[in-house]
């Protein structure tokens, strides 16, 4: 992997993963795509990190989609059924950590399904967005795996049929961020939210999120039995017992990750 394209670092509980092509307004190629993966790798790998954030180097973008350029590096093995793309956005879905974007400028096409991937996002209020694809001759079919389920559909064929890029609030409206701010409060927004998610017992994330990736297609009465059978393990754990001690005892619980 190319030195530095993707920055990794733990502050706290957090993994920042941040895209770091700023004069290239944080494009993805297979090298940022690889640093990526290796990021979400091995905040999972540390028992210290409560929560992954992904956000872009630099003011002008978060992430400007793939890059297109001659010789950039994002092509296609055609030999092989799945794409480092599509690797990495199966990734996220099973990561069992929490995710969280902050996203600090504009966010196009691929950086769309960047913001997809993860559980939750922010914005500065500035930002634009967009699927512009079918203006360059293709269409955003991996993001379209992701946001069929996030966004209204007839929302979603008009970004992806007309390629207009639209507005922070608008992205928001849709179902895709939980925040949007100025960008001098960006920092202490995300901040606030990283404090949120690292005060959850781990083992209670973990197992949170595996059981709503699991419940995603089921019928009502399939994901209430697997909700039941879910909550019996978890009442098993450390974490759980912890958590009602500390309640009963009026004290801030201290979780284990068991």
């Amino acid at each position: 992997m190319t030195e530095n394209v993707v920055l990794h670092q733990k502050r706290g509980s957090a993994f920042w993963i941040t895209l770091n092509r700023p004069e290239k307004r944080n494009a993805l190629n297979n090298d940022v795509i690889a640093g990526i993966s290796a990021g979400i790798a091995a905040a999972q790998a540390d028992a210290d990190i409560r929560c992954i954030v992904l956000t872009g180097a630099g003011d002008k973008a978060f992430c400007a989609g793939g890059d297109l350029q001659p010789g950039a590096g994002f092509a296609f093995d055609f030999s092989q059924p799945r794409t480092p793309y599509g690797n990495l956005i199966r990734q996220a879905q099973d990561c069992l950590l929490p995710t969280l974007a902050v996203v600090n400028g504009p966010c196009m096409a691929g950086g769309m399904g960047l913001l997809a991937m993860v559980d939750l996002a922010i914005s500065v209020d500035s930002a634009k967005f967009g699927l512009p694809e079918v203006r360059v001759g293709v269409f955003p079919m991996q993001v379209m795996a992701l946001m069929k389920t996030m966004v209204p559909p007839r929302i979603l064929r008009e970004w992806m049929l007309c390629g207009t890029p639209f507005t922070a609030a608008q992205a928001m409206a849709a179902g895709m961020l939980n925040r949007v701010v100025p960008a001098a409060d960006l920092a202490e927004t995300a901040q606030a939210m990283i404090d949120d998610l690292c005060k959850g017992a781990p083992s209670a994330l973990r197992r949170g999120k595996y059981a709503l990736r699991t419940l995603e297609h089921m019928t009502f009465d399939q994901a209430i039995a697997f909700a039941e059978g879910q909550l019996g393990l978890l009442s098993m754990t450390g974490d759980a017992r912890e958590g009602l001690a500390a309640f009963n005892e009026k004290r801030a619980p201290r979780f284990a990750g068991d």
